[in-house]
Parts: C-alpha cells; sequence; structure tokens
C-alpha cells in the first residue's frame, strides 16, 4: 500500500526522528519571540482595511485561545510519556506553545494596540471566537487532557 505521497509506511516509519532526535533538533531551532522585528508592523496593520483587520484579528485570536489552551492542557501528555526521551522532547513542545502564546500577546500589544496581560487577550480572544472554538477547546481539550492525566496510558 502506498500512501499519498508516494512512500510506503513501512519506508515512513523507518524515515521518522525518534524522541531523542526530535529533541535534539529542538535545541538547535531556539528561537525568541522578543527577538522578532514588528517594527513595520503597525504601519502595515493601519494600511489593512477593516475587514481584513478583522479576519487577522479572527485568525490570531484563535491561535491565541489554541495556545493558550494547549500550553494549560499539555501536561498529560507528558505524564504519558513511554520513556525520558519521550518526556524530553513532549516538554520541547510544551515550552514551544507558551513561546506562540508570547508572540501573540506581543503583536497584539504592539502591533494591533490592544495592550494587555496574556489572559486579557485571551478573555478577548474568547469573546471573537463564540461557541463552536469553546467547545473544542475549552470542553473536549479540557475533558481528554484529565483523563489522560488521571490514566497516562489512556492515549486514545
Amino acid at each position: 500500500m502506498r500512501s499519498l505521497r508516494g512512500v510506503s509506511p513501512a519506508a515512513a516509519s523507518a524515515s521518522l526522528k525518534d524522541p531523542q532526535q526530535l529533541y535534539l533538533d529542538w535545541e538547535h531551532a531556539h528561537w525568541a519571540a522578543q527577538d522578532i522585528d514588528l517594527s513595520r508592523d503597525p504601519v502595515d496593520w493601519a494600511a489593512l482595511d477593516e475587514s481584513e483587520r478583522e479576519l487577522l484579528y479572527f485568525v490570531l485570536s484563535s491561535l491565541m485561545v489554541a495556545e493558550e489552551r494547549i500550553s494549560t492542557q499539555f501536561c498529560g501528555l507528558v505524564l504519558a510519556q513511554d520513556d525520558e526521551e519521550e518526556g524530553s522532547y513532549l516538554s520541547t513542545q510544551l515550552v514551544d506553545e507558551v513561546r506562540h502564546m508570547q508572540f501573540y500577546a506581543r503583536f497584539q500589544d504592539e502591533v494591533i494596540a490592544d495592550r494587555g496581560t496574556i489572559a486579557d487577550h485571551v478573555a478577548r480572544s474568547r469573546a471573537v471566537l463564540g461557541e463552536p472554538f469553546r467547545h473544542i477547546f475549552d470542553e473536549a481539550l479540557v475533558k481528554a487532557h484529565d483523563r489522560l492525566r488521571t490514566d497516562p496510558g489512556a492515549r486514545e
């Protein structure tokens, strides 16, 4: 059987990196939310028409809520690790989710000119997103995390 990309499942699994390799890749690929140059972005944001800003704000809001929720609900995955290498790699992903959340908050502070704490940004973002997003990220994801946290072997 061949996948859509023309690679057999056996070949695909043979080429997948193990958790230790993924962790080492992560060590060499750091970036800092505070190092990204946003100096042109406020002018570019202001030049967008209102409908473009609304669409982008919706997208950024969805990213903000998703990153916040995942960063607060990721511990169960770390606890469900098979071994220390997998736990090490999964921990890097938690750090990256927080880094993304920090960047989105900074972007809102400096570009959208909507200053506030991360909690302020998340609350405003939730208001924009509505019920479907709340159902997925505040109900289904939280329930799945709680199940995994109380029974780390129950990965399904």
